[in-house]
């Protein structure tokens, strides 16, 4: 599978784009104290992670939905497994080899990404039925999207 050169600098640079709003982002999670309509009671925000969470990309858009929810389940203190189409397996381990390289530049263990790459659907059907996995992005056809909803 492959993209003509445009839209695959345009997947590109929307990751590039979703990372730098993240990061931004990431100085935003202020933790708010509201007031409360009870006497004497305050509302308090807090951001809690989900812990690992699973994002399963399609053939025709490989790169770019992996960056947008990579970007913010990062910030969130969440660590990822991904599973990318196995007809561009090469742009899944391309990625991976580059965002590794970049956490462990920054003392990030790459192991807050782990990646999945193979054939068939029992993968995802395990990423989707596992109790480790507390959230499921999926991009892909309207068949699977709902056997994953």
């Amino acid at each position: 599978m492959g993209k003509i050169l445009s839209e695959g600098l345009g997947e590109v640079q929307e990751f590039i784009d979703i990372c730098d709003y993240a990061v931004g982002l990431s100085r935003m999670f202020d933790g708010k104290v509201l007031p409360s309509e009870r006497p004497e009671h305050f509302l308090l925000e807090t951001w809690s992670p989900l812990g690992p969470i699973g994002v399963i990309t399609a053939f025709n858009f490989p790169c770019a939905p992996f960056g947008w929810n990579a970007a913010i389940a990062l910030v969130c203190g969440n660590t990822i497994v991904w599973k990318g189409a196995p007809t561009t397996a090469l742009v899944t381990i391309a990625f991976t080899k580059i965002i590794t390289q970049v956490l462990s530049d920054n003392n990030i263990a790459p192991t807050v990404l782990t990646t999945i790459v193979g054939q068939g659907e029992s993968i995802g059907q395990a990423m989707v039925d596992s109790p480790t996995l507390r959230l499921i992005s999926f991009t892909g056809s309207t068949r699977i999207g709902r056997i994953v909803a």
